[in-house]
């Protein structure tokens, strides 16, 4: 099961008198990704390295350092940790000892896993969407025999002969969702998949 972090979290390390800082975040859009890269880099560091995977959609850069040496190991941190829709910036403040290419992989890529390490994680659920019209007499037992399955309400939209609601849920319950939907209003209702 693949995991995304709960917060955003830091983890810094020096390493032969150079400093790097790694800082996560969770992201749910490549935009959204991009601003907290450019929202933590700090522009008096040396480089600020940094990567994203958000399901098959992924980013890396290097950020001044040899190609391949920092933003290709971050991302494979967040990879070996098992994360899916987070973004990694490793700030390197540099100390004046050359770290070399190994050196560099390691630093970035290991400062990187470790901040992941040590974050709190929450699991990514997979959502569905559905949609379904009830009678005014059966909203408050439709909404809350749907939020004893983790349903949450989007939109709500009245019209004179009843309700209209779309919902999300863990996907995994979709199924049991509709049949509680059929049951409640005897088979008078019944939901459809948005997504």
């Amino acid at each position: 099961m693949l995991h995304t972090l709960a917060a955003p979290f830091e983890h810094s390390e020096e390493i032969r008198k150079s400093r790097f800082l790694a800082q996560a975040a969770p992201v749910e859009t490549p935009q959204q990704a991009l601003a907290y890269v450019q929202r933590v880099s700090d522009a008096s560091a040396t480089h600020n390295c940094w990567a994203y995977r958000i399901g098959q959609d992924y980013r890396f850069n290097d950020d001044g350092e040899p190609g391949g040496t920092a933003g290709r190991p971050i991302l494979q941190a967040i990879e070996g940790q098992g994360m899916d829709r987070v973004a990694v910036v490793v700030t390197r403040w540099y100390g004046g000892i050359k770290l070399g290419a190994g050196g560099l992989v390691r630093a970035y890529g290991g400062t990187a896993a470790e901040c992941l390490r040590l974050a709190s994680r929450t699991p990514i659920v997979a959502m569905a969407r559905l949609e379904l019209r009830c009678d005014f007499a059966e909203l408050a037992l439709m909404k809350a025999r749907l939020k004893e399955l983790g349903a949450e309400i989007e939109q709500e939209s009245f019209a004179a002969d009843g309700v209209t609601l779309r919902m999300r849920l863990p996907a995994d319950r979709a199924g049991e969702a509709k049949a509680r939907i059929v049951d409640i209003s005897r088979g008078r209702s019944e939901a459809h998949a948005l997504d």
